[in-house]
Parts: structure tokens; C-alpha cells; sequence
């Protein structure tokens, strides 16, 4: 009897232990199945804060919140053994890539598998795919998973942009009927401006990996950098018609991308389409989205060592269900699957190539130390300005990339500037950057200064040296030269001490335009002179920012402007009189006024979201100004009076009030238009702007010729018309003062062939022109080469007491483009005033 109960009782255990261990699916979890209707982001992260309370082998690390406050959170995924010594996995893998310097022990390190989904908001299948991964992952009764984590970490971002996303999901959740409407014509399958794609500001963070300009991007790349994992999957949708995509990626591929990356994308996607082929499902490789541009979701971690791959279902705008072109409904369930399959057969791919993967990433960090890529071995970047230089500083060191300063010695090199080799002295204020260094890939691509392009049909921009980015002269050195121990020179301007009849502040960077606007907030009235002059041995340039006394009757004038300026370390000359030396004194009709500008900016339909973003943030995030938005459909309602200054950006705008913007511009306003919306302009009464025309070959031949083009050949014929970006060396009016703080060029992106004729001398000025022969780096099919020449960029137009400024290429591009920071402060801040 004793014995039964002894059994029994051990039964009992046995049950009860399962149990305690049984670990509740996505399903069970939320109360309705994956694919039956869209996750909050709270209810996912509800749910990964379940597993790693639910199972011993899971860390849930918070790296950051959005804008909006959301939480961005990543689990890792261990075994038993290996989940207790996560850090010291971290510290070992950094010694693979020799960041961290002593010794590294391959032998008993396990792959790191990094899967990151759902970064555009309204590509919301991954992050209900990357619950059900996590729970495989996970699930005890799991056999098939279980054996994988024995030597491999795998690494889960549910959720990239949950702003974006929850944007997206409360759109739907909000219109969508009893049942799923499949009909595509269903205003289910049609989001509002903006869409859920980009974040809060509505920045695009899957091309923003390199320049981590958005705080999302800046929290994940930090945890990102701080690990280097061995695999790294971006989970996307495209188009709902699409078949799914994945690895091996399309042509071009960065040529500093190594057999075994390209070898093992092609393993990869062998072992994902053997699952795809089970199933019948439809997929293609090889086409589309290459490997060239360096701030994506998988060339970032590509040149970083890992093996980075994009995967894309379609599924854009389907909600639950959509009817295809092909006559099949396409279901979220179905879109799970997909990016599930995907998800584990990837981490099963890292598991069988573990080893291998792990020789080669110390092997390929092994190289740039020793034998770093590309023609030059150091650069130097002259420190033409202590600004850029900073923010370049910030960009590199966001990166991880090496640099140094006070090496005082000649060399020679290839100059960015005029494109030869020169010899020139290396100053002990510039910086030195030695490419012998782990991220030596990354430095390479960054700052090689002509990109080489095996294909002319890319997916993104084919030009972004940062130079050229941020205005700063630079070399090519094709010997090894060691940077001086000198750190980036942080010191502090000197604050400005005891009384003055006026301080005077440089105006060359973005930099200022912070101090200004700050000044503005504070009520501080502010000049600036439109022409150079001397007070003893200083030389002030045009736009140099003027603070006098005179107009700011308060007590603590000299006080507020000595600790605003050293808030922003902005160096004060102060000045004793407003007699100069040479020049126009201070109460001459040179030194105008900046009157504080209350600004409109342009939004919802027709408007550009991401260009609108730019400037949105660059006012809210980066100089601290306020800016109010308005929806072009209200603009008949407002009254501009209200207003100084409007700015179009970039759209497809429909019934422009002329009459309007007319009258108001008479008033004193002034206009910004940029990119297409310049278009909207163009040969209306009142705007002398006109579009270049592209002059006709008369050696064409007879309207008739026999035209011999190859269909297959179509989307090749298409690049001849083609400006996927690339830059233009403007020539630069800098005495305009849409060109203060510039010398007598400017580098732009060109985004398309658009120009303009220059402005008649009656009404305008063309302050930024291009001649022939101004491409310095990217691709441009030879149609558009040939229109890019001999036209206006950037002008600025008088319309009675107001004046239009016009931008034809965004100078805020992304937020990256340094230097046109610069440009744009002063369309705002000093243009037309």
C-alpha cells in the first residue's frame, strides 16, 4: 500500500512540476489568436515582461523610450548555462572583434543571433511574428528550438518604432468592421497622413542607423554596438502584390563586403526557402534591396561584422485580410507565418553555422585591424571649423570609430576638395583618423570619398561622405599615419567679463543659430552685419550675430547675454564702442535687425511626412524655436498676418492660394519653398522662378526613327533619368546672406534633376548655381547629368516688402546633411530681413 501511495505521490510531482512550467502562448496570453486583430504595443511588451518572469532562460533589457514615451525593449534568449553569463558573453565578443583588448576565449562562446522587427510602424506583422518567436524560443515542450540555444544567444526587438506602430494600430483598430473588409479599395487598406511608417517626428529609422540622429535610433545602435552579434535579421512588409523576400540580397554590393557575408546570406536563405518550399509559399531573392547604403538595417551591421540581412512580406495598407492582384486573400495570420518561419529557420542557420560564423567574425575584425580596406589608410580632417569637427566627433564616436589629434607634420594626400593629390601640413587642430582599427569597414564606407557602384540601379542614395556632409576639408592619405595623443578640444569659450556697448558672436554653424534662437526666446533684440568689418586685430564676417546694448534696456543685460552664451559655449567679443575701424559702424543701415520670426510650417495631405519632419525637428529638437503647424487644407482659413515666415517643404500641393501668398508676401512675408514644392511656382504670375529646359537634340534623327530598345532592359534605360543622390559642388554666393558662414561653395545631395533658371538680376538673386562638370560623388544617369548644369539651386526672390527663398534640394536631408543646417538657419533667420 505504502508503495502505491509513494507512486502516486511521485506522479503527483511530476504532473504538478509540468504545470509550474507550462508557459502561456501569445495566444493564450492576449485572449484571442495571432492574425485575429492587431497588439497594442503596451500588450506586447505586457507579454514580454511575461516570459521573462515566466522562463529562466530570458533577460528583458528596457534600452530606451520614444518620443511618445514608449518603452523599446529587447529579450535576450539563453540557455540554462549561458543566460547567467550574458555579460560576460558581451566582453568576450567584444574581444573577438578586438574592441576590448585582452584575450578571447572562441572556444566556449556561443553565436548571437539578433532579430529586430516591425522598425516602419505600419509594417505590423513582425512584432506579432516576434511574440510567437519568443515563445518558441522559449516553450519547454519545444524540441525542435530547444537544442539551438546550447550554442547560441538570440537577441528579440519586438518593436523599433512603436510610435509609428501604435499610430498605425489605432488607425485600424478604430474604422475596421465586424469582419475584415478584403476589398483593397476599403478605406481600411487607406491610412491618414502621415501613416504609421515613421516615428513620432516622422523620420524614417531604418536610414538612420549610421547617423542616429532620432533618440530611438541613438538607444538601440548604443545597445546594438555594445554586443556586434555574428547575424542580424531587419523584419519589413513591402507592397501587399509582393511576394516575401529574403537573403541573398540584389546587387550592388558594397565592395568592402566579404565573400563569406555574401556566402553565408546565400546558406541563409537556402535553409528559409526549403521551409518556404514545404509550405508552397511564394518568395524571391536576389532582387531590389541591395547592400550599398550604410544606414539600413542590414548594411549597418554588415559593416560591422555581422551578417545583415533584410526580410520583406508584403503587406503594406493590408490590414487583417486582402484581396491581391492574383486573386488570393492575403491574411495578417498568414503574414505571421511567413516572418515566424523565417525567424526560427534563421536562428537554426546560426545554430548548425555557429562555429563558422564565430571563426569568421574574428577573422574579418582580425583584418581591418591589421589589413583595413579601401585606398587611403588615414584621413585628416582639417579643422576648419571647431563645430563641425564636434559634431563630426559625436558621429564617430557614436559608431565606435577611432580618431585623434595634435599630429603636427606635412603629407600628402587626396584632397576632397579639388579631387588631386596635394601635398599640406597636418595641423595640431585637426583630426587624424587611422583606418587601422576594428571598424576600419565602417570608417572606409563613411568616408571613402567616391563610393564604387558595381550597378546602377540602387534602392537609396549612392553618396554621403561625411566630409562633403558636414563642409570640412579633408585628405586621403594613402600611407599609415598615427593620430597625436591629443583628445577633441572641448575647452570652453572664455565668457565675455565686465560691461560692453555690444557683444559680438561668429555666425558658421548650426551652433549659432542655437545661440540665436535662444537669445530670442529671451526677448534679447539681435543684428547682424551684412559686410566684414574691424575693431583692432578682429575681423568680424558677414553675419556675424551683433548683441548691443542699446534696445535691451535691462539691468542684467551684460549677465544674461554672458550666461546664455556660455550655455551654448559661444565665444562674446565684447565690443567698447560702436565706432569699428574699418567698415560699417554699428548704427550703419548694414546691421539690420532680426526680428523674432513666427514661423508656419506646412503638414498633412500633399505635404512630404518625412520632409516636414525634418524641419519640425530641427526647430524642436535641435535650435529650440517654436513653430506652429498647419494643415495645408486650413491655409485659406488662416490669417498669414499672423505669421512671418511660411515654409513649404517638400509635397504635391493642389490649389495654392495665389492670391493669398501673394498678398502677403507684399506685406513682408517670406516664403520657403523647397523641392517639389517649388514646382507649385514655377511660371505662376508673381514668382520669376522657371524650370530649366532640357534642349533638344536635332540630330535626333526623323520623328519616325525605328526605336530599337530592349524590353528587358527597362529598368536600366530608367537610370539615364535617374538621381538616386548624389553630391553637386554649388558655387556659393557668400555674400548673400543665404550664403553667411560659407565659403564660395557649398555641397549639396541632389535628390532629382530639377533646376531652375537663374533669377532675372531685376528681382532675385541666384545664390547657389551649378556650372558644368559640378558632380563630385554618387551616380547620375547621363540624361539628368546633362540637365544638371547651368541653373539655379538656391535663390532668393523679392515680391514687394516680402521675398521667396527658394531650396530646390532638401538642405536637411534626413537630418544628417551637417552643413545645410547652416543653410537653412539662414533662409530663416537672415534671408529677406
Amino acid at each position: 500500500m505504502s508503495k502505491k501511495i509513494s507512486l502516486l505521490l511521485i506522479c503527483l510531482s511530476c504532473v504538478l512540476s509540468a504545470f509550474s512550467q507550462k508557459i502561456l502562448s501569445p495566444d493564450e496570453f492576449l485572449g484571442y489568436q495571432l492574425g485575429d486583430q492587431f497588439t497594442y504595443h503596451s500588450r506586447i511588451v505586457e507579454y514580454f515582461k511575461y516570459i521573462a518572469k515566466a522562463s529562466k532562460n530570458v533577460k528583458l533589457v528596457q534600452y530606451g523610450t520614444t518620443n511618445e514615451g514608449r518603452p523599446l525593449l529587447t529579450a535576450f534568449i539563453a540557455s540554462d548555462e549561458n543566460i547567467g553569463r550574458l555579460e560576460e558573453i558581451r566582453h568576450n565578443n567584444l574581444r573577438l572583434a578586438g574592441i576590448e583588448k585582452t584575450g578571447a576565449d572562441i572556444a566556449n562562446m556561443p553565436v548571437i543571433v539578433w532579430l529586430s522587427y516591425n522598425v516602419h510602424g505600419n509594417e505590423p506583422s513582425s512584432s506579432e511574428a516576434a511574440m510567437q518567436t519568443l515563445y518558441d524560443m522559449v516553450d519547454p515542450a519545444n524540441t525542435r528550438t530547444r537544442p539551438w540555444l546550447k550554442n547560441t544567444v538570440v537577441v528579440i526587438d519586438p518593436c523599433l518604432n512603436p510610435d509609428g506602430r501604435d499610430r498605425y494600430v489605432n488607425f485600424y483598430n478604430s474604422i475596421k468592421g465586424d469582419k475584415p473588409d478584403a476589398n483593397p479599395s476599403a478605406r481600411e487598406h487607406s491610412e491618414p497622413w502621415p501613416g504609421g511608417r515613421v516615428n513620432h517626428y516622422y523620420f524614417d529609422l531604418n536610414r538612420d542607423w549610421a547617423w542616429q540622429t532620432q533618440k530611438e535610433t541613438q538607444a538601440r545602435v548604443a545597445l546594438y554596438d555594445s554586443w556586434l552579434p555574428q547575424i542580424h535579421v531587419d523584419f519589413h512588409e513591402q507592397g501587399s502584390n509582393s511576394p516575401y523576400y529574403f537573403a541573398p540580397a540584389a546587387e550592388p554590393f558594397h565592395k568592402d563586403i566579404t565573400p563569406w557575408q555574401k556566402e553565408f546570406q546565400d546558406i541563409i536563405g537556402k535553409n528559409n526557402a526549403k521551409y518556404f518550399n514545404q509550405n508552397g509559399w511564394l518568395y524571391f531573392t536576389k532582387q531590389e534591396f541591395d547592400l550599398l547604403y550604410p544606414s539600413y538595417g542590414d548594411t549597418y551591421p554588415i559593416y560591422n561584422g555581422s551578417i545583415g540581412m533584410t526580410y520583406e512580406q508584403g503587406g503594406i495598407g493590408a490590414g487583417l485580410a486582402i484581396v491581391t492582384r492574383m486573386g488570393d486573400t492575403l491574411k495578417l495570420s498568414d503574414r505571421i507565418a511567413h516572418h515566424l518561419s523565417n525567424s526560427l529557420s534563421t536562428i537554426e542557420t546560426g545554430s548548425a553555422y555557429a562555429q563558422k560564423a564565430l571563426d569568421e567574425f574574428k577573422k574579418y575584425f582580425e583584418n581591418s585591424r591589421t589589413n583595413p580596406p579601401g585606398e587611403y589608410k588615414t584621413y585628416v580632417i582639417k579643422n576648419d571649423n571647431p563645430d563641425k569637427i564636434n559634431a563630426l566627433a559625436k558621429v564617430l564616436d557614436l559608431n565606435g570609430i577611432q580618431y585623434g589629434f595634435g599630429l603636427k607634420s606635412d603629407a600628402a594626400g587626396y584632397n576632397y576638395l579639388t579631387g588631386k593629390i596635394e601635398g599640406f601640413s597636418i595641423g595640431q587642430r585637426d583630426m587624424v583618423i587611422n583606418a587601422y582599427q576594428p571598424k576600419a569597414v565602417l570608417l572606409n564606407v563613411l568616408l571613402e570619398p567616391k563610393t564604387f557602384l558595381a550597378d546602377s540601379i540602387t534602392y537609396d542614395i549612392t553618396a554621403w561622405s561625411l566630409p562633403y556632409v558636414y563642409g570640412l576639408g579633408a585628405y586621403g592619405i594613402a600611407e599609415s599615419i598615427k593620430p597625436g595623443t591629443a583628445g577633441l578640444n572641448t575647452v570652453k569659450a572664455t565668457p565675455a567679463t565686465g560691461a560692453a556697448y555690444a557683444y559680438v558672436c561668429a555666425w558658421q554653424s548650426v551652433e549659432d543659430a542655437r545661440f540665436l534662437a535662444a537669445l530670442l526666446k529671451e526677448k534679447i533684440k539681435v543684428r547682424y552685419t551684412e559686410t566684414p568689418f574691424e575693431v583692432g586685430n578682429r575681423k568680424f564676417a558677414p553675419g556675424s550675430l551683433i548683441i548691443t546694448k542699446a534696445g535691451n534696456g535691462r539691468a542684467d543685460f551684460n549677465t544674461l547675454i554672458s550666461h546664455i552664451a556660455a550655455n551654448y559655449n559661444r565665444e562674446l567679443v565684447p565690443l567698447a564702442s560702436g565706432f569699428v575701424d574699418k567698415g560699417p559702424d554699428l548704427g550703419s543701415d548694414h546691421v539690420k535687425y532680426i526680428a523674432p520670426p513666427k514661423i508656419m510650417l506646412m503638414t498633412g495631405d500633399g505635404v512630404s511626412s518625412e520632409a516636414m519632419g525634418e524641419v519640425w525637428h530641427f526647430f524642436e529638437q535641435q535650435i529650440g524655436y517654436p513653430v506652429t503647424l498647419v494643415k495645408y487644407s486650413d491655409l485659406n482659413r488662416i490669417k498669414l498676418g499672423d505669421f512671418d515666415i511660411i515654409i513649404f517643404p517638400d509635397g504635391r500641393y493642389g490649389d495654392f492660394p495665389m492670391d493669398k501668398i501673394q498678398a502677403w508676401l507684399r506685406d513682408g512675408g517670406k516664403l520657403i519653398a523647397m523641392e517639389n514644392a517649388i514646382s507649385q511656382l514655377a511660371d505662376k504670375k508673381g514668382f520669376d522662378i522657371k524650370k530649366k529646359e532640357e534642349k533638344k537634340n536635332d540630330k535626333s534623327g526623323p520623328k519616325d526613327q525605328f526605336d530599337d530598345r530592349i524590353y528587358e532592359n527597362r529598368d536600366r534605360e530608367a537610370t539615364r533619368s535617374s538621381v538616386p543622390g548624389a553630391i553637386y559642388k554649388l558655387n556659393m554666393d557668400n555674400s548673400h546672406p543665404l550664403g553667411f558662414g560659407f565659403p564660395k561653395y557649398y555641397y549639396a545631395i541632389k535628390l532629382s534633376d530639377d533646376i531652375y533658371e537663374p533669377l532675372s538680376s531685376e528681382v532675385g538673386w541666384n545664390v547657389g548655381t551649378v556650372k558644368k562638370d559640378n558632380l563630385v560623388a554618387g551616380f547620375v544617369g547621363q540624361k539628368s547629368k546633362e540637365k544638371i548644369k547651368d541653373g539655379m539651386l538656391l535663390g532668393v526672390q523679392r515680391v514687394g516688402r516680402g521675398s521667396v527663398v527658394y531650396m530646390v534640394d532638401d538642405p536637411l536631408f534626413r537630418s544628417f546633411w551637417e552643413n545645410g543646417k547652416l543653410l537653412f538657419s539662414n533662409a530663416v533667420f537672415m534671408t529677406g530681413q
